[in-house]
This record gives C-alpha cells, sequence and structure tokens, in this order.
C-alpha cells in the first residue's frame, strides 16, 4: 500500500520541535522541512486511528491532497489554482480522514490560504477559487471567509498553501485545528499559544516525578501542557492576578496542577525546589511587571535562580536577547536560544540550567 503523505504546520521557529516530536512518536519519516509546515509519510498504513491528532507542538496536522506549480503573482494564477481541487482524490482522502481519526464524510467546505511573497491577489482569491470547485466536486455548501464569520459545523477544513515554488492543497484530519485545546475554558492577556507551550515543555525535558513551577501562570497553559505529556509530575503555578488564578484553575480542572496566587519575585516554596522552571514572564508586552518585579527585573531573575534544583532547568520566553546578559549575572546559564515568531512578533525560547552542587 503506497504511503500516505501528511504535514503537520507550526508556529515559524517551531519546525525543528515539530519534526523531533513526529520521529519521537514514530508517525513517519520526515520528507520536507518548510516555511511552518514538515512533511512526513506515515510508517504504517493505515495507521493507529487518531495518532497523528495527539501532536502537541504543531498546530495542525492535514492529510496532502493534490500539488502542483506555484500560481505566481497574478490574479489570474489565483483563479487557476481551481485545478488543485480537480487533481485531488476526494474519495481516498474521505477514507484517509477517517482513518487517521477525524470524520469519514466531507461535508461542506471551507478553505484557509496563506502565501510568500508579494501577490497581486488575496488569500480569498485563492481560497474562493479552491474552495468552490470542492464543493462543485463534492455538491456540498461552501463558506467563504471574505465575511468573517465562522462556518457551519461540520465544514471540511481545507488549507491551500503557496511558497514561491509549490502550490499545495491539504486536507484537516481533525474537526478542528489541534492548537484549539479544549481545556482552554479561559483566558487571560499574555496567555500562550499552546503549541508553543507544549514546545517550552520538550525544551526542558520534564520527566516522570519531576517538580515544574511557573512563576506567572498565566492560564496555566504550560503546566497543564506538562501534565499531558507528564501526569506524574508535580506541578506548581503562581500569579500575582486572581483572574489569572481562577482562568488557570478552571482550565485544569482534574488535573494534577496546583495554582496559588503569589509574587513572582517572593514565591512560597523553598530553596532548590524546581527540577524545571516554565516561564512567560510579564515583560511589559500584553501584560505589564506588577509586584516585586515592577520595581526590578532582577528581581524575577534571582528568584529562578533561588527556587531551581543544583543542575535544574529553566525554559523561558523572552522578546529579545537584551535579556540574556541579566539572566547570566544571576548565575543562570543559557543552553540553547531559538527563534519563534508567533503573532507576527519575535520571541526567543531560551533554555537554561542552574549551577550543579559543589
Amino acid at each position: 500500500m503506497t504511503a500516505v503523505s501528511l504535514v503537520a504546520r507550526c508556529v515559524h521557529g517551531l519546525e525543528p520541535t515539530v519534526a523531533a516530536e513526529i520521529l519521537r512518536l514514530r508517525l513517519g519519516t520526515i520528507t520536507h522541512i518548510g516555511h511552518r509546515e514538515v512533511h512526513f509519510r506515515a510508517s504504517r498504513s493505515p495507521a493507529p486511528r487518531g495518532l497523528a491528532l495527539g501532536l502537541r507542538t504543531a498546530d495542525d496536522v492535514f492529510l496532502l491532497a493534490a500539488q502542483g506549480p506555484d500560481a505566481g503573482t497574478s490574479r489570474k494564477g489565483a483563479a487557476a489554482l481551481a485545478g488543485l481541487a480537480d487533481a485531488a482524490d476526494l474519495a481516498a482522502l474521505a477514507r484517509l480522514r477517517h482513518d487517521h481519526g477525524g470524520p469519514g464524510a466531507l461535508t461542506g467546505v471551507e478553505v484557509s490560504a496563506s502565501f510568500l511573497g508579494r501577490r497581486t491577489f488575496t488569500r480569498y482569491d485563492v481560497e474562493d477559487a479552491v474552495g468552490h470547485a470542492l464543493a462543485a466536486r463534492l455538491g456540498v455548501g461552501y463558506h467563504s471567509r471574505r465575511g468573517g464569520g465562522a462556518p457551519p459545523p461540520g465544514h471540511s477544513g481545507w488549507r491551500v498553501t503557496l511558497d514561491g515554488e509549490r502550490a499545495t492543497l491539504l486536507l484537516r484530519i481533525g474537526e478542528r485545528p489541534l492548537h484549539r485545546r479544549a481545556y482552554k475554558r479561559r483566558s487571560v492577556p499574555g496567555t500562550l499559544h499552546p503549541p508553543l507551550a507544549a514546545a517550552m515543555v520538550a525544551m526542558a525535558g520534564v520527566e516522570p516525578g519531576d517538580t515544574v513551577v511557573d512563576p506567572c501562570c498565566g492560564a496555566g497553559t504550560p503546566l497543564i501542557e506538562a501534565a499531558r505529556q507528564r501526569p506524574t509530575a508535580r506541578l506548581l503555578g503562581f500569579d500575582l492576578a486572581w483572574q489569572a488564578v481562577t482562568a488557570a484553575r478552571e482550565n485544569a480542572a482534574g488535573l494534577p496542577v496546583a495554582v496559588a496566587r503569589a509574587d513572582a519575585g517572593r514565591l512560597p516554596v523553598p530553596d532548590g525546589v524546581a527540577d524545571r522552571v516554565l516561564a512567560n514572564p510579564p515583560w511589559g508586552g500584553q501584560v505589564a511587571p506588577g509586584g516585586l518585579l515592577a520595581a526590578s527585573a532582577g528581581r524575577w531573575w534571582a528568584e529562578v535562580r533561588r527556587v531551581l534544583a543544583p543542575g535544574g532547568t529553566a525554559v523561558v520566553l523572552l522578546p529579545g536577547v537584551a535579556e540574556l546578559p541579566l539572566g547570566i549575572r544571576h548565575g543562570l546559564t543559557p543552553v540553547h536560544l531559538q527563534r519563534v515568531r508567533v503573532a507576527g512578533a519575535e520571541t526567543f525560547l531560551v533554555r537554561w540550567t542552574a549551577p550543579r552542587a559543589g
């Protein structure tokens, strides 16, 4: 049987992390890594149902439906992308979607599009050209995204990408994107994108039985992702804002995550208690620092150093590299830096280690 080709979409900068997770889960063989995409061939056919939907660091996962040359920059080229719909084997895709854990029937059509470089057409032009063609072949309705409204329930999700060389048509396996976690019932300003939080957990190397501390836990996303990956870890979250504490407790309901109100500059835990620290501190972007952190950013780094066990690891999301010297001055050593782009902003995931005893 021919191997099935799949594509995981992700935050720009997390492509190597997603590829590593695909290999760790033995989902398949990596065939291409591009801008926000990791292509792979399923190693087992049929694959265990729903296995690909278990990816934590990917925004979404799709079946590769069709490929062709990039449409170029003209509006006429955008219209020609309807040919991708004609090239797709819709019956086979419906079967494969069901085999991989998604719905079987292709009811309704919704298309999202993205492209690299400047074009004389919009993504809506691409979406409508491909969407109308798919809907006509399937004999179902098409929901255009031009109006901004949500599609009716049950519509199949399709994606078109143009990278300057290739035009690619993808079919979402699940009913909704993977990054829309069911647990995310409450949110607060500055809340982390769940796949990015999952990447932080992977970078930290959280092990069963570890004590994990998040000094500024917000809605609890990193700790909840840690609970999904390492349910036997001891997970402690703190935040100065009652709104965040309430949100984190509601999101983490039923999981082994303890959340309390506390100042990140004076955490109510003993010295050296944390094997791992996960943090997206309030650097003044969406959330202004409060409490002791408002007076001194150094206070935050000093507290991270205090609570980390000898040889412990901290993974911190930084808005820029200018923060690195301050962490170093407080006795932490940066051992890995990964640039990621979230909501158009460049940020950095940095893994730090604390000195070992003796």
